[in-house]
């Protein structure tokens, strides 16, 4: 049992190693009608997301938790879908989900101003990620401005962290059917805990952001008087 547990764990973390790595290759939020959908959507009064700094920390929130709550319903209705295979279709269900999660953490990036449009901004995006899986990544840090080089890096950090969670956790999936309730379950919470991580890790650096932003105005407004 040990054997196989292990074999296990080995092709998931490859499979969410590969599927990770598609997902950065393929999946990315357009801002533009992102922005659009904030605005329209979610009534937001902003032209940018520069603006995003001009609204309280509360509205931010509330439009952050809606997105995380949508995706941890579509993660479920995709699990519960490809968990009719059991552990055939363990496969393709990683690469849905990862794309859906990837998906959450750059709205969240864009909710509290924060693009990514530069390798600096995607390296920061990638830290939000790992931040989000549970992953400390140390001395890795100091390779953030080689984006070739990190992105990857990070890339099997996270897989090797969430592959454990996986094998512990997915042991339902080698049942056809019954893992369809498991599946959906599973992927629910998934996406909430890495929702609600890299809500966590976006909303701490929109207030320091935030702040500095004030502190930067008050000489500005003193001057004008």
């Amino acid at each position: 049992m040990p054997a196989e547990k292990s074999w296990l764990r080995r092709r998931i973390e490859k499979s969410l190693s590969n599927a990770l790595w598609r997902a950065y290759k393929t999946v990315r939020v357009d801002p533009d009608r992102f922005l659009m959908e904030l605005r329209a959507g979610y009534g937001l009064p902003v032209s940018s997301f520069a603006g995003m700094y001009s609204l309280d920390p509360p509205v931010l929130d509330s439009v952050a938790e809606r997105i995380i709550h949508g995706s941890m319903k579509l993660a479920a209705a995709e699990g519960a879908g490809f968990g009719f295979g059991g552990l055939l279709t363990i496969i393709p269900d990683f690469s849905i989900l990862a794309g859906i999660t990837l998906r959450t953490i750059q709205k969240l990036s864009l909710v509290y101003g924060f693009e990514f449009n530069t390798d600096e901004e995607m390296a920061e995006l990638w830290i939000a990620a790992a931040s989000a899986a549970g992953v400390d990544l140390g001395r890795d840090l100091l390779e953030k401005s080689v984006v070739n080089r990190f992105i990857p890096r990070i890339i099997q950090r996270i897989a090797a962290k969430a592959s454990a969670e996986f094998v512990e956790k997915w042991a339902g999936r080698m049942i056809p059917v019954v893992s369809s309730v498991i599946g959906a379950t599973l992927n629910y919470y998934f996406v909430r805990g890495w929702g609600e991580r890299a809500h966590a890790h976006f909303r701490a650096k929109y207030l320091v952001q935030r702040d500095r932003m004030l502190l930067d105005a008050v000489p500005v407004a003193r001057s004008m008087t």
